[in-house]
Parts: structure tokens; C-alpha cells; sequence
């Protein structure tokens, strides 16, 4: 056999199953493990309750939107709006709540959870802000009735709660709740 023979090359693996079989270094897995428990955590606020936005959950906050109302939904189901060509329902889960608005009230926002047909709208009192679930509640503080079933731990921070949310449950049982009520 000549030294210049070409050999074939092995059969290459596909993307997914060459990242699956990366291992980090001998010690890197601990500040991988540390950064992964230090990733920022965001939440918003609705009225004095504040919700985290869910781990790995795609979101964006809008400043404008044209929000196209909708003929006989409840009040709190403010319309769609066009979200690069999806549709995306607009809710006020402080009206729906029956939560308080602030009186210092600052400029309420558009937040969009997840994307394509999971996205969901919702008002939102202020910016999302950094939020750290460091400290554990034992129990959830009082939580309107709604919400409950939604909120599953409570982070302590300045005098603040954060909730875990579990906004596609709540909302499709926002959605069950208008489809009940045709």
C-alpha cells in the first residue's frame, strides 16, 4: 500500500450527538455546575405581586404594540396583537386578578412569554428586574385565588416576593375559561 493512498474518512456524527458526547476537563464541572446556579433570574410585576419568568422561557418586553381588541371577551382579554406575523393574545392579569393598581404607577409594558403558538401577552407594571431566588420561603404568601395553583415557591428579596410561574398553565386555563363561557 502507497503511503499517499487516501484513506476514507470515518462516518462524521451528527451535530446533536458530537455535543452530547463533549466532557468538560477534570475540575470544570464544578464552575459549570456554579454557573448554572448563578444564572440571572428575571421577574415582573403585576400590581404587588412579582412572577418570575420560567427557566429557558423565551421573552420580550415591548414599548409599543397596537393591541386589536376583540368582539365579546371579557375585559381582562385585551385583544391580539402581530408579533412578526404570529398572533399573540393580550392579557391584563391585574384586571382579571383584581389586583390594585399602583398609585406611583409607572408606564405599564407589553411582555411576551414563549414564542410562535405559545406566545402569550400580558400587561406588566414596570421593567422586569433582576430577581434572586436565593433565599426559600418556606410557604407562598397569600396569593389571589386564581393564582394559586400557578405560583409552586416563593423566593424572599428585599422585603419583595418572587413567585415561581407556571404562566402556560394559567393561561390555558384562562383559555378554558373563555372557551367554557360560549
Amino acid at each position: 500500500m502507497n503511503a499517499n493512498t487516501v484513506k476514507t474518512p470515518r462516518r462524521w456524527l451528527n451535530p446533536s450527538a458530537a455535543l452530547n458526547r463533549f466532557k468538560p476537563p477534570q475540575g470544570m464541572t464544578t464552575g459549570i455546575v456554579l454557573a448554572e446556579r448563578q444564572r440571572a433570574r428575571y421577574g415582573f410585576r403585576i400590581g404587588d405581586i412579582g412572577l418570575l419568568v420560567g427557566l429557558n422561557t423565551v421573552s420580550e418586553v415591548l414599548e409599543k404594540a397596537s393591541i386589536f381588541p376583540l368582539p365579546n371577551t371579557p375585559p381582562w382579554l385585551l385583544g391580539l396583537v402581530n408579533l412578526r406575523g404570529n398572533l399573540v393574545p393580550v392579557f391584563d392579569v391585574r384586571l382579571f386578578l383584581e389586583l390594585k393598581a399602583d398609585q406611583g404607577q409607572e408606564k405599564r409594558w407589553l411582555m411576551v412569554l414563549d414564542q410562535g403558538d405559545r406566545a402569550v401577552g400580558l400587561l406588566i407594571d414596570g421593567l422586569p428586574q433582576t430577581a434572586s431566588t436565593q433565599q426559600v420561603l418556606s410557604r407562598l404568601p397569600p396569593l389571589p385565588t386564581a393564582l394559586r395553583a400557578y405560583a409552586s415557591k416563593a423566593y424572599a428579596q428585599e422585603g419583595g416576593v418572587w413567585l415561581e410561574f407556571d404562566h402556560q398553565g394559567f393561561f390555558q386555563a384562562l383559555g378554558g375559561r373563555m372557551a367554557g363561557a360560549e
